[in-house]
């Protein structure tokens, strides 16, 4: 081979790398055009860059790296309208147990554990309070609560709405001291009246479970005061509560941030009792929303629990949390999950808080600005 000869061959060789080149460099640019594409849309149409996104026809659950799990439906039937996939991280939370539920469709957007046994605590009284709408055709009768329902009460140190032994109140007064002080009297009242018995109503209370598909739940009592056989599921509370908003005034009732209660012999003037949430907020608000109302619950075994409802940028969610460690006394861990979630919800979808609505900061009691007559 002469020496020109091997000068051809060479820039043969040379161009065809610099033409490889050029091809690889062409596709990196592409890929990169159609990336930064998708970004744009998402961005017009309002997407976070930030989604959790082809989990829509996922049956199983999806582990993430940092323990964020993303499951299926609440409901069989799948979700009506279109659900934002979101970022939700509830590994990281106070409580042990939790789940994330679009109000709507039922979907479920985020788990952690949410399957495994808890201890439902107060939030039984979601169930109680089911029953006693369903079976109340005039909440404006007025009914007497048993004298005889007090001293096991007292012994148990069950929490309280304030009606006292023998006092004369309307069911409506009643509803409201289930779900805002979370009054065991009421609870008892409501079981006497309807089925005779706690007994008796605890039978219905598991029957309606069974109608409703919580095939891991089980009831003891109309409380919720510790039993070992009275158990439940952050998954099947979050679906009862779902069902249970549907009935308005249920909803009316789990939303109410305080009420006054009509007078009677033994309270002439009334009194006035307020939830066991919102008091310890500093504001309802979150961003991108507000948190609307909300079903705590405690006991020494079930540890710190809530079932939350928020309305975020048009669209409702559930968040059912339990086992946080703390007290009465203590920070109220499981409240401060809720405000932590439904801010990463806000956040997701990428919100900015000046449009939320709410009822502010301002004073030491805002809720106290929002009574239900």
């Amino acid at each position: 081979m002469t020496e020109r000869e091997y000068e051809r061959m060479n820039r043969r060789r040379r161009r065809k790398k610099q033409h490889r080149k050029e091809i690889f460099f062409l596709m990196i640019v592409l890929v990169l055009l159609i990336a930064g594409g998708g970004m744009l849309l998402n961005s017009l149409l309002g997407q976070p860059p930030t989604v959790l996104s082809g989990m829509e026809d996922k049956e199983e659950d999806s582990q993430q790296p940092d323990g964020t799990v993303i499951a299926g439906q609440l409901d069989q039937e799948p979700p009506n309208g279109s659900v934002p996939d979101i970022a939700v991280d509830l590994a990281h939370l106070y409580s042990r147990y939790a789940v994330l539920v679009d109000c709507g469709s039922g979907r479920i957007l985020a788990q952690h554990d949410a399957q495994d046994r808890i201890y439902p605590a107060s939030m039984t009284k979601i169930m109680t309070a089911v029953l006693a709408v369903e079976n109340t055709s005039d909440m404006e009768e007025v009914v007497t609560v048993p004298e005889d329902i007090f001293p096991q009460l007292y012994a148990e140190d069950a929490s309280m709405a304030g009606f006292l032994p023998g006092e004369r109140a309307r069911l409506r007064d009643l509803l409201y001291g289930i779900l805002l002080p979370s009054g065991a009297e009421c609870c008892q009242t409501f079981a006497r009246r309807i089925a005779g018995s706690e007994t008796a109503f605890v039978d219905l209370m598991n029957r309606k479970a069974e109608e409703l598909g919580l095939v891991n739940t089980h009831f003891c009592n109309a409380t919720g005061l510790h039993d070992p056989d009275h158990y439940s599921t952050a998954e099947d509370i979050a679906s009862l509560l779902r069902y249970a908003l549907q009935n308005r005034t249920f909803r009316e009732a789990f939303t109410g941030n305080r009420y006054s209660v009509a007078p009677s012999e033994l309270h002439p003037e009334g009194f006035t009792f307020v939830s066991t949430m919102f008091p310890y907020m500093d504001s309802a608000d979150v961003t991108g929303g507000r948190i609307l109302g909300g079903k705590t619950g405690y006991t020494e075994e079930a540890g710190q629990c809530l079932a939350s409802l928020a309305e975020i940028c048009g669209k409702e969610y559930i968040l059912v949390t339990a086992k946080a460690d703390g007290t009465h006394e203590t920070e109220q861990f499981h409240i401060l999950d809720a405000q932590n979630v439904y801010n990463q919800i806000g956040a997701g979808i990428g919100l900015n808080t000046d449009g939320a609505s709410g009822a502010g900061n301002e004073g030491d009691h805002w809720w106290e600005d929002e009574q239900n007559e």
